[in-house]
């Protein structure tokens, strides 16, 4: 079964773990929600590992909540508050994002804090080689992609107010650092590859600090698509973004081609140009085209960050399963690629070393 398959898309049911009172809701929207008018009707999307996410449906429109969830939270993680400022902010730009309308910090609504934008009409794609797609649409894909992360990086993050939205020096340092404290939090396994990154990594940042807003979690499955043109339509699931090395976010982007399809939606050992998609070469030097740079120096250690990053997040799924706290179904079996995705990381880190 493909990652695109309907066990990833689409709503289903409330969780029971992950309900609420529809009609306090509906009484804060009537106050809240410009132009709101109920009933309202209440569904949780599949996909998603965090932030439970809703569709809420009237009559007249449709409207997506995000919240944090309820139960024991890591501290500093499921800030919603944080997705609704920067999606708010970008609404200001060229980078395709929803409309927010409402903030909401009062848990006394439905239990914990939430936020509420448009609901775009588009599709999310899970499966990077898109299987339904022809290889014009795939080239079209690949390269809106590309465009919309381009885009986000050259927003000048203090003329929309973004300016506290983040530290804007030391970014890898302290992601290495967040990311280590987070993983040893919710660590339900030795990982040897893990602790090696762990200590090997602050020694061996690249000199050269940028400032950008960085998404923090930016694929294809984070996007939403026009049915029709197959170009990006809205950037989703902001709750990583802050301010950053804008290549340590690119970079992170650029694993789907280091990863492969069994593990994390990836395309090593792909026939690429069968497929009409850029290799990660061309890839690359679109992005520093559309951005003005000359190429990237240190790709592989940016690559082993990422990976390690990523594998701290999937520790940290697998840490919400023991607790109790998992938002969706599939959260055990991404907990489980912790590990894998630690050797491969250390495997970029072998690559520089030896």
């Amino acid at each position: 079964m493909t990652a695109s398959s309907s066990e990833f898309s689409g709503t289903m049911a409330v969780q029971e773990r992950h309900q609420f009172d529809i009609a306090a809701l509906e009484s804060y929207m009537q106050t809240h929600v410009e132009d709101f008018e109920g009933p309202l009707e209440v569904s949780q999307f599949k996909g998603g590992q965090s932030n439970p996410s809703y569709m809420l449906t009237t009559p007249a429109k449709r409207y997506v909540l995000r919240r944090k969830p309820p139960g024991k939270l890591l501290p500093s993680a499921h800030a919603v508050d944080r997705e609704y400022k920067v999606i708010s902010s970008l609404g200001k730009t060229d980078v395709p994002v929803p409309k927010t309308y409402c903030l909401c910090e009062d848990e006394a609504v439905i239990g914990t804090m939430f936020y509420i934008m448009d609901c775009v009409d588009g599709v999310v794609e899970w499966d990077p080689t898109l299987p339904h797609f022809t290889n014009q649409q795939r080239s079209i894909t690949f390269d809106s992609m590309n465009a919309a992360m381009a885009a986000l990086h050259q927003v000048d993050y203090k003329a929309v107010g973004l300016e506290d939205f983040g530290k804007p020096t030391d970014y890898l340092a302290r992601q290495i650092n967040r990311w280590s404290k987070q993983y040893k939090a919710s660590e339900t396994e030795s990982i040897p590859e893990m602790d090696k990154l762990m200590a090997w990594l602050p020694d061996n940042i690249p000199d050269g600090d940028e400032t950008s807003v960085v998404h923090g979690d930016y694929r294809l499955d984070n996007t939403m698509l026009d049915q029709d043109s197959k170009k990006i339509i809205a950037i989703l699931d902001w709750e990583l973004s802050t301010l950053g090395h804008p290549i340590a976010d690119f970079s992170y982007h650029c694993m789907t081609w280091r990863l492969d399809p069994e593990l994390f939606r990836g395309l090593k050992g792909l026939d690429l140009k069968a497929l009409g998609i850029p290799t990660e070469e061309d890839y690359v030097r679109a992005y520093c085209e559309r951005t003005g740079r000359a190429g990237i120096d240190n790709w592989d250690f940016y690559m082993a960050y990422n990976m390690f990053r990523l594998s701290a997040i999937f520790q940290g799924i697998m840490g919400r399963v023991v607790d109790g706290t998992a938002s969706s179904p599939h959260a055990r079996d991404m907990g489980a690629k912790a590990k894998p995705l630690a050797v491969l990381g250390w495997e970029q880190v072998e690559k520089i070393i030896k």
